[in-house]
């Protein structure tokens, strides 16, 4: 019986986690246990991110922890930062194995020999040969499960690596997401968050050809009708693949919850041209305006890019007034870093940091005042409230449908528990308090 211990750490999106959790499961069949990122293990797998410099420079701070913990173990890189500058990473000292797009499904393949390299092993594919769709979900890292649906991306975003490092668009079938989501509901978990690359293109690729078996609309409807699971959130989804039909049935649904978080990137429709973003913010307008009317309670989250190649101070404030006029409920920001092989990095006007970091700074400031205005015209609701599963300086927090945050005095019997509640004041963290309206809505 093999006594190694593994341990994994995942920098960067919800589609990681989900890849990650499905790993971890594949060495636990191996006979692996996995233990925490700070303990001693044999193995440490890092699964790493691309979308900006932050997470390329966090890469080696974690190389470096699991070091100091074991510095004896074997580390794996795995994921999009892997794919697209595997070489770069394998001459991290300390690195002994590099797995790309296609290989890191494969990771236990790989484990014959964990003696240490002088320089890490570099297996990676060419991104058009991550042609196949490989499932994963996550369950038992949180309370909320996320169920990956669809993987790689046809767009064409001149700021964007993730085609490079993922590859083309593709989607699971529609019954093997189905399944998926009976067996996380069956383990219990209360939550379920769709995630992909693009899921609104759900649908292409599903049987190894480009064409639509089915839409994203026909698997919303699909794991409407999933018994046990309580509540489905959609993850981020692209303006223009979220149509008014798939709007509509979220707002009578049983289980999808009143909450979308719909990337914008810039409110100038100059830059969003030179983003080659698929739609003008007149569409971003609709969508927001037709979320609202059917259900006014929504909450919504907004990626936003600023500092990129040619925004002039008139385009950022062109930007920070649509938002700030848009009845929105947070934005997630993100200052623009130059990303080797795309056509942005050799674009004309460049913003110098400092302008980038004034700009990111004014747009968080807004996100803050936007999240405020939100639980403020919350107050009084009685919602439903998921409680997650940890002590936070003996407090536990939970997530509403609507995506309020909300706290109270540590109770582990809350844990993963939801319940039915009136929000009734915020404190001075931006926190909702609450008061129970009833026993527990579901154990």
């Amino acid at each position: 019986m093999n006594n190694k211990k593994v341990a994994f750490y995942t920098l960067g999106c919800k589609l990681n986690f989900s890849e990650t959790s499905t790993i971890a499961r594949s060495f636990k069949d191996e006979g692996f246990e996995r233990v925490e990122f700070t303990e001693t293990a044999d193995i440490y797998v890092i699964n790493t991110c691309s979308v900006t410099e932050n997470a390329d420079k966090r890469f080696k701070t974690i190389v470096k922890q699991a070091q100091k913990v074991n510095e004896d173990a074997f580390v794996i890189a795995v994921g999009c930062y892997a794919q697209l500058k595997p070489e770069e990473l394998a001459d991290v000292h300390g690195v002994d194995l590099v797995l790309g797009a296609t290989e890191k499904f494969k990771i236990t393949d790989y484990l014959n020999d964990l003696s240490k390299n002088d320089l890490g092993e570099v297996h990676s594919c060419e991104i058009n040969e991550a042609d196949f769709y490989v499932g994963a979900y996550s369950i038992g890292d949180r309370t909320r499960a996320f169920l990956k649906v669809q993987d790689g991306c046809d767009y064409k975003c001149t700021y964007c690596t993730i085609p490079l490092a993922r590859g083309i668009s593709r989607s699971d079938k529609l019954e093997n997401v189905l399944t998926n989501a009976a067996e996380i509901s069956a383990k219990g978990i209360k939550e379920i968050v769709l995630t992909g690359v693009n899921i609104g293109d759900y649908g292409k690729g599903e049987f190894g050809n480009k064409k639509h078996e089915h839409t994203f609309l026909d698997l919303v409807k699909a794991l409407d009708e999933v018994d046990g699971i309580e509540r489905l959130r959609i993850s981020s989804i692209e303006p223009n693949l979220l149509k008014n039909e798939t709007i509509d049935f979220v707002a009578q649904s049983n289980t999808f919850v009143p909450h979308f978080h719909i990337p914008l990137q810039s409110g100038s429709d100059e830059l969003l041209k030179l983003m080659k973003r698929r739609y003008m913010s007149s569409l971003y307008t609709d969508r927001v305006e037709q979320i609202k009317e059917v259900m006014p309670n929504a909450c919504i989250g907004v990626d936003v890019i600023v500092g990129f190649p040619g925004e002039t101070e008139e385009h950022f404030l062109e930007t920070y007034n649509y938002l700030n006029e848009l009845d929105i409920s947070y934005l997630h920001v993100f200052t623009y870093s130059e990303r080797d092989n795309t056509p942005a990095a050799e674009m004309q006007g460049v913003v110098p940091a400092k302008v980038r970091k004034k700009r990111s700074k004014m747009l968080r400031g807004l996100s803050a005042k936007k999240r405020r205005a939100f639980y403020e015209s919350q107050m009084g609701n009685t919602c439903t409230v998921l409680f997650e599963g940890e002590n936070k300086e003996g407090y536990i927090h939970g997530f509403t449908e609507n995506y309020v945050k909300v706290k109270a005095p540590w109770d582990p019997r809350l844990v993963n528990t939801l319940h039915q509640i009136e929000l009734t004041s915020i404190d001075e963290d931006g926190m909702v308090r609450f008061e129970f309206v009833s026993e527990k809505v579901a154990v």
